[in-house]
């Protein structure tokens, strides 16, 4: 069994506490409630393999500087938590939905006499169980250890004592705490140049792919939407597909044969969130530098979620975040997923709402299969109508780019001349940027 495989199989016996802090009126009208909030959660802590014995929504009037909550709510899940313990159930962890400074942090610990984690903790240790790239390792370790090194104060005041040697790690007189700073501090100094390297060889890899005669279509869409079960029903493919949060973390990618023929590359990406960490945006946003190369976007939604809406949203702001929200620029398509959870009335409620959309919409459920047809017809005819026709000339020594337009394209139209052939060739976008690029001048 792996080191991670054992700290997972540890920690499984876990049990935690999950708390929503709901700060005044932070949430306006129409956006998501404390209990979705709480829930989502709850989700998040049962990824990391936690078993959640409580969980609650804890009202916060005016955030305290050195607790968060208020002094009263202390004090109640401080007697909880250690009449918990007397009946040998001991929390060993509480959850915080929110984010904690280092001081709030700390004096959470001592008054619970449990380990605390915030928001932004949680995802990280998700993030960095399922990561499998090398720039998606890189990205979290990174993002860690940011958050770690802010946090030093609260782990390791045990450290803060005066450390002799042979001076090789700081010297006689440098504290272990200050250390353990500075060598953070070189760590991600070496992954950051580690990440330019593997973006730059990243990049030299979607140039080859850019070759491949296929479009690609990248499914988007909220964590645990049904992405991965949509994609494994379309490819036949086996990535990865629970009932979970971050289930899939990296993209994969697969072929897809469309009714007419056509062929397409499917892009399966890490699910969105709410409030992501911004220690891990970067990272967030590498894994979906995919999107942005991409010829068409399905966004998959939960239609049985009481949220779909804000979730919607969700998507479209960080798609605007990563430069992918131009429709104009690739076309959009939205798949209403998991309808056979909902009911009849349900369904023609958006049905209705799709014949008032501006975008293609397409109803399905990954899991039984309803429906999934209709999206590949769906994708078959807009990645046709999305094609280029354009009139072409060569001369009848271009035999190689001849064949280049009957490899990538389609003819629809010849005519031989004396000195030239003259075509009209359908193709992609990305194709015909690059019969652009091919026939430019060097």
């Amino acid at each position: 069994m792996t080191e991670r495989a054992a700290a997972s199989a540890e920690r499984a016996a876990d049990r935690a506490v999950v708390l929503h802090p709901e700060i005044g009126r932070r949430h306006p009208d129409g956006g998501r409630s404390p209990e979705s909030r709480l829930k989502e959660a709850v989700g998040l802590a049962e990824a990391i393999g936690l078993e959640v014995v409580h969980a609650e929504v804890v009202g916060v009037g005016m955030p305290r500087p050195a607790t968060l909550f208020g002094a009263g709510t202390v004090d109640r899940l401080r007697d909880w938590l250690s009449a918990e313990a007397e009946g040998g159930a001991a929390v060993t962890v509480v959850i915080v939905d929110g984010t904690l400074s280092p001081v709030q942090q700390r004096n959470l610990e001592r008054a619970f006499g449990t380990k605390v984690i915030d928001r932004t903790g949680v995802i990280l240790e998700i993030f960095g169980e399922r990561a499998r790239t090398a720039e998606g390792r890189l990205q979290v370790e990174l993002a860690a250890l940011t958050y770690q090194r802010s946090r030093l104060v609260r782990s390791w005041t045990h450290l803060e004592r005066q450390r002799g040697g042979f001076g090789f790690l700081g010297g006689p007189g440098e504290s272990q705490l200050e250390t353990d700073r500075r060598l953070i501090t070189e760590r991600i100094t070496r992954l950051r140049r580690e990440l330019k390297e593997v973006k730059r060889t990243r990049g030299l890899h979607r140039t080859a792919r850019q070759r491949v005669p296929f479009p690609v279509v990248a499914l988007v869409g909220y964590t645990n939407a049904g992405k991965s079960t949509l994609f494994n029903r379309l490819t036949d493919a086996a990535v990865t597909a629970r009932d979970q949060l971050f289930a899939t973390l990296d993209p994969t990618m697969r072929r897809l044969v469309l009714p007419s023929g056509q062929v397409a590359i499917l892009s399966d990406t890490v699910g969105f969130i709410s409030d992501l960490p911004h220690e891990l945006v970067e990272a967030f946003h590498a894994t979906l530098e995919e999107v942005t190369e991409a010829d068409m976007i399905v966004h998959v939604r939960d239609a049985a979620h009481p949220e779909a809406h804000q979730q919607k949203q969700d998507v479209l702001t960080v798609l605007g975040e990563i430069g992918a929200a131009d429709e104009s620029a690739r076309p959009l398509i939205e798949v209403l997923n998991k309808v056979d959870l909902l009911s009849d009335d349900e369904r023609h409620v958006l049905i209705n709402r799709a014949e008032r959309s501006n975008i293609p919409m397409v109803f399905l459920s990954a899991r039984t299969g309803e429906g999934c047809d209709a999206l590949l017809a769906c994708l078959d005819e807009s990645l046709t109508v999305a094609m280029a026709v354009m009139d072409v000339s060569l001369s009848q020594t271009e035999g190689n780019m001849l064949a280049w337009l009957y490899e990538h394209g389609q003819v629809l139209e010849r005519r031989d001349e004396a000195d030239a052939i003259v075509l009209k060739v359908r193709l992609s976008p990305a194709d015909a940027a690059r019969f652009s690029r091919r026939q430019a001048p060097n």
